[in-house]
């Protein structure tokens, strides 16, 4: 099986926010551990932080997470001041379904960003959202047999 994202980016930071209001989107899911923060560190870079700003003066934003740590969840909440679901249990979609219902988002109107093509994608394809496939956003600090597994995950991407 491949998926193909509707945008392969090398970072959050390369995303056309306009490009996307231009095309109707309201409201922006990200993928919390890889995607907007290290894994696992639950604190944003301040380059992030400056990010997660521009895009909430443009976007309805929210984290969807399959991290289920809950000592972990709440230090990301006292650092986060938009909504959060964890225990999301991406590729499935009836957890993130139920919370774009309870927020009044049409899928169609929405975007997931995420580093793994076989959670965070497949669940925006299934969802009917557009997706947005970044690369981890420490690639440059990963051991060599992370950078291995993404890679092989990578290979289920149609270019």
């Amino acid at each position: 099986m491949f998926i193909k994202p509707d945008y392969n980016l090398k970072n959050i930071y390369e995303i056309d926010l306009d490009e996307l209001q231009k095309q109707g989107i309201k409201a922006m899911l990200f993928d919390l551990d890889s995607t907007l923060m290290e894994s696992k560190s639950g604190t944003y870079t301040d380059e992030t932080y400056s990010f997660i700003r521009s895009v909430q003066e443009k976007f309805f934003i929210a984290v969807v997470s399959n991290n289920t740590n809950k000592k972990y969840m709440e230090k990301v909440k006292k650092v986060t001041d938009f909504p959060i679901l964890f225990e999301a249990c991406k590729p499935r979609t009836g957890v993130v379904r139920k919370f774009l219902s309870e927020h009044n988002i049409e899928p169609k109107d929405c975007v997931l960003v995420g580093d793994r093509p076989l959670t965070d994608i497949l669940c925006g394809k299934f969802l009917g959202c557009k997706t947005i496939l970044v690369d981890s956003i420490t690639a440059d600090k990963e051991n060599k047999i992370v950078r291995f597994v993404r890679a092989l995950e990578r290979l289920s991407i149609k270019k």
